[in-house]
């Protein structure tokens, strides 16, 4: 099953978060922060009045409490909308 959006909206998938601390402390689930950063999986086609500039395979920063979180199967992803989406790191 794949994840099709519509309008300006982007699918993204986060990156592994962070397991440990620097000194070694092992987190758990309830303790780790929600990150920030993600991977474009599927954009949508945009709308007239918004072109979409992010592509897959772009990785990402987006605002803390943007979109819709949805799980597919085993995977998480979040949709957001284009404008949530404050850089693409190069």
């Amino acid at each position: 099953m794949k994840l099709r959006p519509l309008g300006n909206r982007v699918v993204l998938q986060y990156e592994k978060a962070e397991e440990k601390t620097q000194s070694g402390i092992i987190l758990p689930d309830s303790a780790r922060e929600k990150p920030e950063d993600a991977v474009v999986v599927a954009v949508g086609p945009g709308t007239d009045d918004e072109k979409m500039f992010v592509k897959e395979g772009d990785k990402v920063i987006f605002t803390k409490y943007a979109g819709t979180e949805v799980k597919l199967g085993d995977e998480e992803y979040t949709i957001v909308n284009q404008s949530d989406i404050i850089v693409i790191v190069q």
